[in-house]
């Protein structure tokens, strides 16, 4: 069973037992007024590493987060303070998930965002706490950023509470999709 595999059927037996099941309002009707979501083209393309390949390639920390679901303690993340333009990206592979205009100032110490790039993330229901809890990955390399909940700002009222350290930053000025 791969990673895609899994991630459908621990959502599809969640929503099985009647838990909270992840809705997005404006999935049918499209974005809500006045927000554009950026989307791809295509299906992303999916990296496959060892666990001791990605052991290798990711600080501890990195690794703890994006490979074993851990969390790093809130207000630890140099993020929080970012505000310039640009994109936050996987740390473990790259895949930009959020551009900084959805980033919010959320008050609970990780970096949050009210919306991310469609295509970019996947779901899966979390037990860890007892009650269940959407947990997303990275649909690139399965990495695991955070959880997203139902009490975020308006247009979609969800935040994406994100680990700092399973993200990167790049400034639009860095990134290389920029026009000349």
């Amino acid at each position: 069973m791969n990673r895609r595999q899994f991630i459908g059927i621990a959502a599809g037996t969640a929503a099985g037992f009647g838990l909270w099941r992840f809705t997005r309002s404006s999935a049918s009707a499209g974005p809500p007024v006045g927000h554009a979501r950026p989307s791809t083209a295509s299906e992303v393309q999916t990296v496959e590493k060892s666990d001791s390949e990605w052991r290798e390639e990711l600080a501890p920390d990195a690794y703890k987060v994006l490979r074993k679901e851990g969390t790093e303690a809130p207000g630890s993340s140099a993020l929080n303070a970012v505000k310039a333009k640009g994109e936050f990206q996987c740390a473990g592979c790259g895949l930009a998930l959020f551009p900084s205009d959805y980033k919010y100032e959320s008050g609970t110490g990780w970096p949050s965002f009210y919306d991310y790039i469609d295509g970019h993330l996947e779901f899966k229901t979390d037990f860890k706490m007892l009650m269940p809890r959407k947990e997303y990955h990275c649909a690139r390399c399965g990495g695991h950023q955070g959880h997203v909940f139902k009490d975020g700002p308006d247009p979609t009222g969800l935040r994406y509470c994100n680990n700092g350290v399973a993200l990167k930053f790049v400034p639009a000025d860095d990134r290389d999709d920029q026009p000349a």
